[in-house]
This record gives C-alpha cells, structure tokens and sequence, in this order.
C-alpha cells in the first residue's frame, strides 16, 4: 500500500483522500502499482493547483477583467467541492476565498467604468446629434460635398459607437437617434433637390466637354508636336465645370488622346536625345582638332578655324546642359587666333614699330651707361644697378619682339 500525507491506496487500488479531517475515496486505479495509481490522482491535484496559481498570478499582474476572473473562480470553486484528487485541498479552497474580494473590488470597478462609458457614450451621441442638427440648420449655404462627407462620418461615427461602445438602454438612446435620423433625413430631401437643380448645368458641361474630347482626339494624328495644343484644352478642361455622370467617361477619352500625343512626344525625345548625344561626340572630336590649331601660322590657323566652324554648325544641337561648355571651349581658340592676329596687326603697323625702334635704342643706351657705372660703382651699389639693369634687359627684350 502506499501513501502520503493527504491520501491513500489500499491493496485493490482504491484511492482515498483525507479532506478537512474526513477520509473519502475519490477513485481506483486497477492494474497498475500502487504508487501509479496514487500518482494519478496527484496529478489531478496539481492540476487543480496549476488552474488557482494561474488565476491568483492574473490578479496579480493586474488583469482587471472582472468577467473573466468571476468566470475563473467560481469553475475552480465548482472543482473543489468534493474533488478527485489527492493534495492538500483546504489549502487550495483557503487560497481561493482570499481572490474572492480583490474579484468583486474588479466587479464593482467594471461596473462603475461601464457606468462611465455609457455616460460617454451618450455624450457622443448627443453630439453627433446635435452636429448633424447644425449642419441641415440653413440649407441655402450649405457646402453640399462637404457636408455630405461630415453626415457621412456622423453616421459612421454613430455606427461605431453602437458597434463597439457599451450597451445603452433603448429608451436612452432612441430620442437621440430619432433626431439624429430627422436631421439625415432633412439634408438627403435638400441634397436631392439641390442636384436635381443642376441638370442643366451638367448638360452644359457635357457639351462643352465633348468638344474638348473630339479635339483632343483630333491632335492625336500630330503626334508628340501637338503636346503644347494638349496642353491648352488641359487647362481648358480644368476650367470647365464637372459634367456629371459622363464626367468620368469623358475624361477617360480625354485623357487616352493625351497618353497618346504624351507617348509620342517621349518616343520622339528620346530619339532626339540619341541624335543630340552623337551630336555631342562629334563636336567634341572637333574641339580636340580646333584645340590643336598652330596659332604661329596664323593664315593656316584662321583656315583651318573657320573649316572646324562650317561642319560645327551642320552637325546641329547637342544636350541643352553641354552647350555653355562646349561653346565656352571654341570660343576659347577663336579668341587665342584673334588675339593672335591682333598681335601680328601690331607688330606691322609702322607708327608702332618706329615707337618700339626708338625704344629699343633707348634702353640699349640706358643699359651702356648701367653697365659703365656697374664697373666703377662700389661693392654696396653693385647689386642695386645690377637689378636696373636686370629689368631693362627685361624691356628691351619685350621691345624687341614688338619690332619683329
């Protein structure tokens, strides 16, 4: 037979429970040993154990659902009457009743923020109300769109509420809904009447649409050189007032004639681009020539400049972000071979060249005189005749080329 503080098996393997002090039988177990069989009904213990631990650690890490909790304690409650199982029962029955209070401190607080969520509730209520009230007080200036979208969003938000907020007694909330639903009413009855009034006006709209669409379609034969026509009847379109039903129908025509011009255009940019890009390498492989140009053989130079700039201006455009460079670079050898030439109109104009004679024999004479005080002059004075003459040597060098 085996046994622990709490129970019992005797030799067929019945088990019995001591429970507040009396011994029943809660079950047998044949044909295993005596242990199993105690074990079994230990288990079912434990089990019971586990169900009132996990409950007691729900309170404890502060579930407030009441609901649940009552739930909760009152199936374990209905387990622990007479049990079957074998542990220290009144220890869980003992531990149980101190959950009791902090479950109905739970219930009483449900209770008052369920108190609290209807009086929220019908605060909401009372407002959607009282907003849809506002909205169909003067109908004359009513902002029909927008207002159809707060009605909108009041219903939704009533919805909502009647969705997922707390249950409110129908004799509360019926005298709200019936003027909430008088309002709704109201503004459908104005709503209709007012769109009923704007049939001529779509008519109108239609027709002045229609035009655009048949235009539009008529450009589509141009291609992508119509895009800035399309563009016109865009802003024309914006323009025009909504034509109602067919706006939609209309504008999908509208809009294809324009993905097609559109498509067009970009087929032909891209064309273009290829064709600028080409354009680019070849007058890039010019500059490269017109870079090399000798400007010494000025006659050549001028010949061979003025080639480069034929066959520049037929290769034709390049990518709008490379034209200042490119340009800036065969400005750049225009402006070498000019100054060039200007150089050499200088060097042959007479009235130039008997200016830079006579200083040419100026500063030869000036440097003699240097040179003959340089032999006789002291140590100290030496090194500053030598930079005088250092520097006329310079002059007279660059008078030099001037007459040649």
């Amino acid at each position: 037979m085996s046994s622990n503080e709490f129970g019992r098996v005797d030799a067929e393997n019945n088990i019995f429970v001591i429970d507040a002090g009396v011994e029943r039988q809660v079950g047998q177990y044949p044909n295993v040993s005596p242990e199993e069989a105690l074990g079994y009904f230990v288990r079912k213990f434990e089990d019971l154990e586990a169900q009132l631990r996990i409950l007691e650690q729900r309170i404890a890490s502060g579930v407030t659902d009441a609901k649940s909790l009552k739930t909760a304690h009152d199936h374990i409650a209905s387990e622990l009457v007479e049990p079957k199982a074998v542990g220290n029962l009144q220890n869980l029955r003992d531990r149980l009743a101190k959950l009791a209070p902090t479950i109905d401190q739970a219930a009483e607080k449900l209770k008052a923020e369920r108190e609290g969520a209807i009086a929220e509730a019908m605060a909401k209520k009372e407002e959607i109300a009282a907003k849809a009230e506002q909205i169909v007080s003067n109908l004359q200036s009513i902002n029909w769109k927008k207002s159809a979208q707060e009605m909108t969003d009041l219903f939704t938000a009533w919805q909502e509420l009647q969705k997922n907020g707390p249950k409110v007694a129908k004799n509360l909330t019926d005298p709200i809904w019936k003027r909430f639903s008088q309002a709704r009413a109201k503004f459908e009855t104005g709503r209709r009447q007012y769109f009923a009034s704007l049939d001529s006006k779509f008519k109108e709209a239609k027709s002045a649409k229609s035009k655009l669409v048949e235009q539009a379609e008529a450009l589509v034969q141009k291609g992508g050189d119509a895009s800035n026509e399309y563009r016109k009847l865009q802003d024309a379109w914006k323009a025009a007032p909504k034509a109602g039903k067919v706006e939609d129908a209309l504008w999908a025509r509208f809009r294809a004639a324009g993905d097609a011009i559109f498509s067009d255009k970009k087929a032909k940019d891209a064309e273009l681009a290829v064709s600028q890009k080409e354009n680019l390498q070849a007058k890039l492989a010019l500059l490269t020539e017109a870079e090399k140009i000798d400007v010494k053989d000025l006659a050549k130079a001028k010949s061979a400049l003025s080639d480069i700039q034929a066959r520049w201006v037929k290769i034709g455009h390049v990518p709008r972000d490379q034209v200042k460079t490119i340009e800036e670079r065969l400005r750049k050898v225009e402006k070498s071979i000019s100054e060039a030439q200007a150089d050499e109109w200088r060097r042959s104009d007479p009235a130039a060249k008997a200016r830079s004679n006579s200083l040419v024999t100026q500063l030869e004479a000036v440097i003699a005189e240097l040179q003959a005080e340089l032999a006789k002059a002291p140590a100290g004075k030496k090194k500053d005749l030598q930079a005088q003459i250092d520097a006329r040597k310079a002059w007279l060098e660059a008078a030099q080329k001037a007459v040649d």
